[in-house]
């Protein structure tokens, strides 16, 4: 049998390491390089640029009322009517006669906007109290960690239900502020967890006795420890802003005149398209809010493998 072996520097035998061995030792070496991570971030993306690419090489004005004729089926295929699909509205019309990909290229990127945007405004709350309660502690801790408590015993869409129908349409801004607004419980009380631990560490005792600020301490000294969770968090309120969008938009509130793909799917569900079997109406829509969704689920999956190393696999 061949010896597929080569001598090191101290004259023992090593064996050689397969080319998927040594991509797999490069990816531990560089934990960002992470399968999932690059998945969900390239699904993200590809959304985003379906918004912003969408806009150049389709018509967005067929976003409108009337852009087409009504219930046109994708193209290839043929409705209840006998009409069949066209490469004029390639995934067909809706019932008001608007071109389908448009609705997608326009609302895709608003229901992204409004997660991301709210769980910016609610990371940064977050961020602000969960250090300032674990690392200040006393009175400023218990404040804190009381009106977390509290706010997280809140039903949030109850409230946001009962706030927009008395206020009628909202812009996505609004919405995103709103959502943002219990948003921040979760991750003050985490980040509040694990600055406690963190508190207590060498470099933090270090910069105390070198006469640094308490801001200092916190935001330049240990959050840049915390990068990797603060990612993974920031993700799973991204998830639950757009969950929360999505339930408002369909029960018929939020935005009433910009195009989400919440917004669609309630169109679609309140003119009756489910018993009409007008099913690219709300189902391409809930695919792309799936995948953006699985996105969403592959980045943290791949931010937690970042920041456990005994979650990588060799």
């Amino acid at each position: 049998m061949a010896d597929h072996s080569t001598p090191n520097a101290a004259g023992a035998q090593t064996p050689d390491l397969t080319a998927r061995q040594i991509r797999r030792m490069k990816r531990f070496d560089n934990p960002w390089r992470n399968p999932k991570l690059i998945w969900g971030a390239g699904l993200l993306l590809g959304i985003v640029a379906m918004g912003i690419l969408g806009r150049i090489f389709w018509d967005p004005d067929l976003v409108f009322t009337g852009s087409g004729l009504t219930r046109q089926p994708p193209v290839g295929l043929e409705n209840l009517r006998g009409q069949v699909g066209t490469w004029a509205h390639p995934l067909g019309t809706d019932g008001a006669g608007r071109d389908v990909l448009a609705l997608l290229i326009i609302g895709a990127p608003n229901s992204l906007f409004v997660g991301v945007l709210a769980s910016l405004i609610g990371m940064s709350i977050g961020i602000f109290l969960g250090f300032s309660a674990g690392f200040i502690r006393g009175r400023v801790d218990d404040v804190i960690r009381v009106l977390s408590d509290v706010m997280i015993t809140i039903p949030p869409l109850l409230i946001l239900v009962v706030f927009q129908a008395a206020y009628g349409d909202i812009s996505l801004t609004m919405m995103a502020i709103l959502i943002a607004c219990f948003v921040w419980q979760s991750p003050t009380r985490l980040i509040r967890a694990q600055v406690l631990s963190m508190r207590e560490s060498g470099y933090v005792q270090m910069a105390r006795l070198s006469g640094a600020s308490t801001m200092h301490i916190m935001f330049r000294e240990m959050m840049p420890n915390l990068v990797p969770y603060l990612f993974g968090s920031f993700i799973a309120n991204v998830t639950t802003s757009i969950v929360t969008a999505v339930g408002l938009e369909v029960l018929g509130l939020g935005p009433q005149r910009i195009p989400t793909l919440g917004r669609t799917i309630y169109e679609a569900i309140n003119s009756g398209a489910l018993i009409q079997n007008l099913y690219w109406w709300w189902g391409i829509p809930t695919i792309l809010l799936a995948l953006m969704f699985i996105g969403l689920l592959l980045i943290n999956l791949g931010l937690d493998e970042v920041s456990n190393p005994r979650l990588r696999k060799l």
